[in-house]
């Protein structure tokens, strides 16, 4: 018997036994649409974090100063700390791995008017790079420059809530707006963003300002020391420098306000990075835990597949002794069944992976809630499912195929199905 006998045969063979074949198929293909959209879920809920932190900014930390409460340098324990306007200039030497390291500056409750509404309102002073590592997109117009601020011009980028307030959705960027009160040129809008969590407000309802002017025009206010600023926004060169970032702006600015770097009290530091890596750690553990119930549905259908094939060789055991008796070889029955068996098995998978991505397709089509992308597919989870299929087709065939094999042709012939 050839090859295309075999086929011709196997495929007449579960045609004839629709109904049993087909419920077979249902649980593997339900074990691969379990698997598939489980594990996209996952990915897609990871994804969806990842980008709800980057609206905040992306792998950077933040440095607020605290209170000592260790001894160093001579200092008595409780010394309240405040970073400096300068600390960014001395700092950014003394850390390598660190490829910004900028000062942060804002003043809650200014008033500020336009020409069409006032409001009290947060001002915000920083650098150039503060648009980039806060993750601050421009939606009309420009963000202040390196010149802006060396020259503490008076220009003013708003938040897209702020050009709501101020200007009610007429044009905002060249207009002038007064800021308490001094006049400051508005030169862009940001764009609406979402943003889960924040220091000192969304960053839709700010007001920009170059850092030169910041500490000009609106510096500390008292009781806090002049010529201060409320925080440090830190951004390593890469994530493999990170934790070398961290720890060389701690000890830079133990020397610079003489306090032991290891006093975590003196320096606080929000850590996106640390957070975020957290994060993606217990998505992990929730996309690997779901494809796991995935992979235990899809052996459960391995195990009802290689049920039905016992029962197929029960029944096809006159058939099997027959064929033994007009020369069928071993080889050609133990064939016969492991071709069955993947023929089955392989049906079932691309039902299943051509159904979840069709589901995933269509999903994807819909808006989303923060905190998920949508169900993300990848083609590892397919290459994954296509060897967990070889390894069920192999498992669910041997016994039955074995079985079969070694039917006595004579007894074979002499045995009636149900008997």
């Amino acid at each position: 018997m050839t090859f295309g006998d075999l086929i011709r045969d196997t495929v007449q063979t579960l045609l004839a036994h629709k109904l049993r074949a087909g419920l077979t198929m249902f649980g593997l293909s339900w074990g691969v649409v379990s698997i598939t959209l489980m594990t996209a879920a996952g990915d897609g809920f990871r994804e969806g974090q990842r980008r709800v932190a980057a609206n905040f900014g992306e792998n950077i930390f933040i440095v607020f100063p605290g209170r000592t409460s260790l001894q160093a340098g001579g200092e008595r324990a409780g010394r309240r700390l405040m970073w400096t306007v300068y600390d960014h200039q001395l700092l950014a030497p003394q850390a390598p791995s660190c490829e910004f390291v900028l000062p942060e500056l804002g003043r809650g409750n200014v008033a500020v008017r336009s020409d069409f509404n006032s409001a009290t309102l947060m001002v915000t002073g920083s650098q150039p790079p503060f648009q980039r590592i806060r993750a601050i997109p421009v939606a009309e117009g420009r963000f202040f420059s390196w010149e802006d601020d060396a020259q503490g011009r008076r220009v003013a980028f708003l938040g897209s809530d702020v050009r709501k307030q101020l200007f009610s959705g007429r044009d905002a960027v060249g207009k002038t707006i007064s800021i308490a009160g001094m006049p400051y040129q508005v030169i862009g809008v940001m764009q609406t963003k979402d943003q889960d969590s924040s220091y000192d407000g969304r960053d839709v309802t700010k007001i920009y300002v170059p850092y030169g002017a910041m500490i000009r025009d609106l510096p500390q206010p008292p009781p806090y020391p002049p010529m201060t600023v409320d925080q440090l926004i830190v951004k390593a060169w890469t994530l493999d420098q990170h934790e070398d970032c961290v720890a060389e702006v701690r000890r830079g600015l133990g020397r610079i306000h003489s306090f032991d770097p290891g006093d975590k009290e003196a320096a606080a530091i929000w850590d996106t990075v640390k957070e975020s890596r957290a994060f993606a750690t217990m998505a992990d553990g929730m996309k690997y835990f779901l494809g796991a119930m995935g992979v235990v549905t899809l052996l459960l259908g391995g195990i009802g597949t290689m049920n039905v094939m016992l029962v197929a060789v029960r029944e096809r055991t006159r058939e099997i002794g027959l064929r033994m008796a007009v020369g069928a070889t071993r080889r050609s029955i133990l064939t016969m069944f492991f071709l069955e068996t993947f023929m089955i098995v392989f049906a079932s998978g691309a039902i299943g992976l051509a159904f979840a991505h069709t589901v995933c397709h269509y999903v994807n089509k819909l808006p989303m809630p923060q905190y998920f992308a949508g169900l993300y597919a990848t083609w590892q989870v397919g290459l994954g499912c296509v060897f967990l299929l070889g390894l069920v087709a192999v498992l669910a065939a041997m016994y039955p195929a074995s079985r079969a094999a070694s039917v006595d042709p004579i007894e074979a012939l002499r045995f009636e199905a149900g008997g």
